[in-house]
């Protein structure tokens, strides 16, 4: 067979790409994630009875603007890691850069608080149970982010089922931050962290055996 002749057959009756179909899958799985990690929440833990009061709080809002923007970052990293040979770019950094921003401000307030005061801002009331209470959480969204990457074409396995485990997680925290009571920077830098890297480490556990096409 002529050369011109086998790429004749090879290119008969392909169908064109579906350029829509990262964003539609994206889209379906963080709408349904985010509606069952809020939903689990509202039934096991509650919305805290002072959320109105929250809403017009401004330290509320820059609670919920952590987990938002390691939820933006990843969707952008997810995004890249869906395609063969795209490279990640600044997703890095960008995943990065929340992260390290409550950590400076923690690291400032926790410096200019008298000592007593210190571990206690950190810990809070609720340090033991937080990070669990967020992987809790976050199985609805990890089950809606890991099927919408498996439907493309990943080809880093273990970056792309953390990164997957981190935009889980950050979507989980959002719901959280309806019932956490805990307002104080610190707890957020470490904890909430924390709560977020547990998905992401399972994420990259379990890449390369969910995320195989």
């Amino acid at each position: 067979m002529k050369t011109d002749d086998m790429i004749s057959l090879l290119a008969a009756n392909v169908a064109p790409v579906d350029r829509g179909a990262l964003a539609r899958r994206y889209r379906w799985a963080l709408l349904l994630g985010g509606l069952g990690s809020t939903l689990l929440m509202s039934v096991k833990f509650g919305i805290r009875p002072d959320i109105r009061e929250m809403l017009v709080t401004p330290l509320f809002w820059a609670k919920i603007a952590l987990p938002v923007s390691v939820a933006a970052a990843a969707l952008l990293t997810a995004a890249r890691l869906s395609r063969p040979g795209m490279p990640v770019g600044r997703g890095w950094r960008l995943l990065a850069a929340p992260i390290a921003l409550v950590w400076i401000v923690a690291a400032v307030m926790l410096a200019l608080a008298p000592a007593p005061e210190r571990l206690p801002m950190v810990l809070g009331a609720t340090w033991r149970t937080c990070p669990f209470n967020i992987t809790l959480l976050s199985v609805p969204s990890f089950i809606a982010v890991f099927w919408a990457m498996k439907g493309l074409a990943p080809t880093r396995l273990r970056q792309a089922g953390a990164v997957a485990g981190l935009l889980a997680s950050a979507v989980a925290t959002v719901a959280y931050c309806l019932h956490c009571p805990e307002m104080g920077v610190a707890f957020w830098a470490v904890w909430y962290v924390a709560g977020m890297a547990i998905p992401a480490l399972l994420g990259a556990l379990l890449g390369p055996r969910l995320l195989r096409w």
